[in-house]
């Protein structure tokens, strides 16, 4: 029982600390509204963010490792009964590492091509900067950290909530709440082809509304693992 109990509170502690520093970040830089703005006032605005906007981007790609044991301990509980929790498991672990290496990318990256940005004197200089920048955000934020780092989360959510109804360990709200958040977090893919191919249409809520309610599954998650774990031993 303790197992199930201490399960329950890394997936909070996950979540809640998950939440906070994205919180900081749409109030101090506008995410992630801002990542739809022009470059040069991207890496402006991150420079007039100093040390403390980096620390909170190191904050934000950091803060989910509590789910990275959670993930494992609630495959090696489940997966002898529900077999799809085993992959399940390598599929959530994997997106949860691509998502922090790509969000680092904003502590140790991103602040020195703001920096060059601007305090460069000529254009090309400026343009070199942006350019750079553009390349990286595509691939270390669009490729590693949103689609596939999401895509892997995602496909962890649903294939969870699947075990979990075969096992009939919670009520159906709550899976029901894990595949909602998952269909509404993957229409926000939408958004990444559209960076690629100007017009694709997007629903720009679409991101924040399935993140917002996979943390608030993930916290729902925690509460019931500590207060019921519906029988499983």
């Amino acid at each position: 029982m303790k197992i199930h109990k201490s399960i329950g509170v890394l997936f909070i502690a996950g979540a809640i600390a998950l939440f906070i520093p994205y919180t900081m970040l749409s109030i101090i830089f506008e995410y992630p509204d801002i990542l739809r703005q022009d470059t040069a006032i991207i890496l402006t605005k991150f420079h007039e963010g100093g040390s403390r906007l980096i620390w909170t981007w190191f904050a934000f790609a950091i803060t989910g490792i509590p789910l990275l044991p959670a993930y494992i301990l609630l495959g090696q509980k489940l997966e002898s009964q529900a077999p799809l929790m085993r992959t399940a498991t390598t599929i959530g672990v994997i997106g949860l590492v691509v998502q922090m290496v790509g969000l680092l990318r904003w502590t140790f990256v991103v602040p020195v091509l703001a920096d060059t940005f601007t305090s460069a004197t000529d254009e090309p200089t400026k343009a070199a900067a942006m350019m750079a920048f553009k390349t990286i955000h595509q691939f270390g934020g669009v490729i590693l950290g949103e689609y596939l780092g999401q895509l892997f989360t995602i496909a962890w959510t649903v294939m969870v909530t699947l075990s979990f109804a075969k096992l009939k360990l919670f009520p159906k709200w709550v899976n029901g709440l894990g595949l909602v958040s998952s269909l509404i977090y993957l229409l926000a893919q939408a958004e990444l082809f559209a960076t690629v191919m100007p017009g694709f249409p997007v629903w720009e809520m679409a991101g924040f509304i399935g993140s917002t309610l996979w943390l608030v599954w993930l916290v729902v998650l925690g509460i019931k693992l500590r207060s019921r774990w519906g029988g499983v031993s």
